[in-house]
């Protein structure tokens, strides 16, 4: 017999062994994945953008399977109707998902802040914030860099090319908190979505003087807006006025008193979109 048969044969005999032994070893370790997993994947937006708090859409369907309770399972973008569907698939009843959005807590725009410096580097925020702090005079505005266009899942961000500032799209928005998290100065903020929401559209904590010197539109912590407000929603924190949304009715009277335009409405219309005004 020559020598290529033997090992033609040599060989083909080892393959099938250890063919067989592969398969017996598959047969006996291996591990049935639940069926349901993969139909609670099919109702998942599958963007994987950790707003549920778990690593992506399949990690979150394996914790619906092995939970006994939906109360604090939310995926922000399926809505409703999937968690619904979810609920019927686990047998457990599902909670309801109150939509939240992101807010920019900045109104900065490019002409109401001076320019202060050239940037001629990468076209980051969180580079630009580490670097030179950026180039218009307010340190806590927004750097207009689009960080967190670049991070949204959902095409529900981009730079207005006028202002220089993000717009958010309620409508698209899942809350799912990318944003938030890559922002360098903490101003973007994931809150409740209602029907009219008044928020003070800046972070500036300086002075009266200092805030009006940086920005035309900061808050300068002057308290009017605390003292018209008849629900007790509005506190003077930090040279800063903040509002809590569990207490504010949307009255918009803080509106009409703010002497530099820093408290604004974000309206929610029956179209779903969303359009932010000054009064």
């Amino acid at each position: 017999m020559s020598i290529i048969l033997s090992s033609t044969i040599l060989l083909g005999t080892l393959g099938l062994v250890s063919a067989v032994v592969l398969y017996v070893i598959a047969r006996r370790f291996s591990v049935q994945e639940d069926p349901r997993i993969d139909q609670i994947v099919s109702l998942l937006p599958g963007a994987n953008c950790g707003g549920c708090g778990y690593n992506g859409c399949r990690d979150f369907a394996v914790a619906c399977c092995n939970s006994t309770s939906l109360d604090s399972m939310v995926c922000p973008g399926a809505g409703d109707i999937a968690m619904c569907k979810i609920s019927s698939i686990v047998g457990l009843a599902s909670s309801t998902i109150s939509k939240r959005v992101a807010t920019l807590r900045c109104n900065g725009s490019i002409d109401r802040r001076k320019p202060v410096a050239n940037f001629d580097g990468i076209v980051s925020c969180r580079f630009q914030n580490t670097i030179s702090g950026g180039t218009l005079s307010c340190v806590y505005g927004c750097l207009g860099c689009g960080d967190c266009v670049s991070v949204c899942r959902w095409n529900a961000i981009s730079i207005n090319n006028l202002t220089r500032l993000p717009e958010i799209n309620n409508a698209a928005c899942t809350g799912c908190g990318a944003c938030s998290d890559i922002c360098p100065r903490n101003l973007i903020e994931i809150t409740p979505l209602k029907r009219q929401s008044i928020y003070v559209a800046c972070s500036n904590c300086d002075k009266a003087k200092e805030a009006m010197s940086a920005c035309k539109s900061a808050c300068i912590g002057c308290g009017k807006c605390k003292r018209t407000c008849t629900f007790d929603a509005i506190v003077i924190r930090d040279n800063h006025a903040w509002i809590d949304q569990s207490k504010c009715r949307s009255c918009g009277k803080c509106i009409d008193v703010c002497p530099t335009g820093a408290i604004h409405v974000s309206e929610l219309y029956s179209d779903n979109q969303t359009v932010t005004t000054q009064r």
